[in-house]
């Protein structure tokens, strides 16, 4: 019971710069940071197995609630806002910026390249921070046409699955200003790669979450029909 704690309690995104956990107070246990094996990464994916569930559970409700007859899609019609989401498209391309910035600063920091893997950091915050003002933006768009949080459920989905992915993102941006911090004081390149590699995941996933979040929420009715049936609405 101790050992799981520890391991459940272990910041992902902060490691010890010796690559060493204590597993008890008499032995230790040697992590490979090469192999970005260790704590750090089953407490991450212990944590996004939590988010996936939680997304999972919402998406359910969502197709359940878009057979009654008061729920009208965001998109299918020329006047609706989502039938062209231009600003959710560049939205998109924002957190792939992101996304690839994170990976190739990996692959940087592994190869000492220390100028590059800053500026490489720096292009993730940038594209993530533009991702969430880009939300900010589209939820301004659809206050203005009307689309007001409670004036339809599809709104109310799309607010509320929004919102959960832009507390994930943000959320993600304070662990990685820490491991930036500590990129920028230590030059210690085996603990920073290891960092650097969690906080990856991390957009990668929330990458896939969106996309994922993206055709959901474009669809049309009929799409959504469709899948009713095949999931048993």
């Amino acid at each position: 019971m101790m050992k799981i704690w520890q391991t459940l309690t272990v910041k992902p995104w902060l490691t010890s710069s010796e690559g060493i956990v204590q597993s008890d107070m008499s032995t230790t246990e040697f992590i490979d940071t090469e192999n970005n094996k260790g704590p750090g990464k089953t407490a991450l994916k212990f944590f996004l197995a939590i988010v996936t569930l939680l997304f999972f559970l919402i998406t359910i409700t969502f197709l359940s609630r878009s057979q009654y007859p008061d729920f009208h899609a965001l998109a299918g019609e020329p006047w609706l806002p989502f039938t062209k989401p231009i600003q959710l498209w560049i939205n998109t391309a924002c957190l792939l910026l992101a996304s690839i910035s994170l990976q190739t600063a990996v692959s940087l920091v592994k190869k000492q390249h220390i100028k590059s893997t800053e500026f490489a950091i720096l292009l993730a915050t940038f594209g993530s921070g533009c991702f969430v003002i880009g939300q900010i933006l589209v939820w301004q768009q659809l206050s203005q046409g009307g689309f007001y949080v409670n004036s339809d459920p599809a709104n109310s989905y799309f607010y509320l699955y929004t919102s959960l992915h832009g507390l994930h993102i943000v959320g993600g941006l304070v662990a990685l200003a820490l491991v930036s911090y500590q990129f920028f004081q230590d030059k210690n390149f085996i603990m920073n790669r290891k960092n650097l590699s969690l906080c990856a995941i991390y957009w990668h996933y929330l990458l896939l979450i969106w996309l994922f979040l993206f055709a959901l929420l474009t669809a049309t009715p009929e799409t959504y029909k469709t899948i009713a049936l095949i999931c048993g609405f």
